[in-house]
């Protein structure tokens, strides 16, 4: 049985046998993305060149639209070049920056969302006062620990994912790398608390 030490690539899931299946995949997945991009690129240049919108509510939709472009931005390109060119291979190190960032773009959205709705708490509640507690360095602050926490969230997990043992192959049973998906094949069952740990701070940033 290979190691981690010698796994030097990792095979995706395939979605589809057939050629033609694999290019319908590619359009439709090219399709999900450009809309994604034109979508969130038009709210980030609306709010960057719009000097009415530059409150702490657009502010936050800003950062939320550019979390977005890079959670989508994470998996959908490499699973369209391997629809694209008919393979599953993904590079050990794709691999892992993969799970690295997508962990980050979407612990930074949880922890946008809660700043978000804080937000709107402070604006409803307190109307009187939301000048002063959402100010522009608040809020920038707020946004920075919002992004800090995805780093701070996604570097724990990705090291204590790729630093466990890999002896049950190296095909990964998605499309893309995720963790439950990687500690599956580890050699023994303490990936069980990774996984544990895993959605148990999902729901705290939920």
């Amino acid at each position: 049985m290979p190691n981690s030490s010698s796994i030097s690539e990792f095979l995706l899931l395939a979605l589809a046998d057939t050629r033609q299946l694999q290019l319908l995949h590619f359009w439709l997945f090219l399709g999900i993305h450009v809309a994604a991009l034109l979508g969130n690129g038009l709210i980030s240049t609306a709010v960057a060149c719009d000097q009415r919108l530059h409150t702490p509510m657009y502010f936050f939709l800003l950062n939320l639209a550019l979390l977005d472009l890079g959670c989508i931005s994470t998996t959908l390109p490499k699973a369209m070049a391997n629809a694209l060119w008919d393979t599953r291979a993904i590079s050990y190190a794709g691999c892992a920056a993969q799970v690295f960032f997508f962990l980050f773009f979407i612990s930074a959205e949880y922890s946008l969302l809660a700043v978000m709705s804080y937000d709107r708490y402070i604006a409803i509640c307190k109307p009187l006062h939301y000048g002063t507690l959402m100010g522009s360095r608040a809020c920038i602050t707020m946004a920075a620990a919002a992004w800090g926490t995805g780093v701070f969230y996604s570097l724990i997990h990705t090291v204590s994912t790729f630093s466990q043992p890999l002896c049950q192959g190296n095909v990964v049973n998605q499309f893309f790398c995720e963790i439950p998906q990687i500690l599956k094949l580890s050699c023994s069952q303490s990936y069980l608390k990774e996984v544990w740990l895993i959605v148990s701070h999902s729901e705290e940033l939920g």
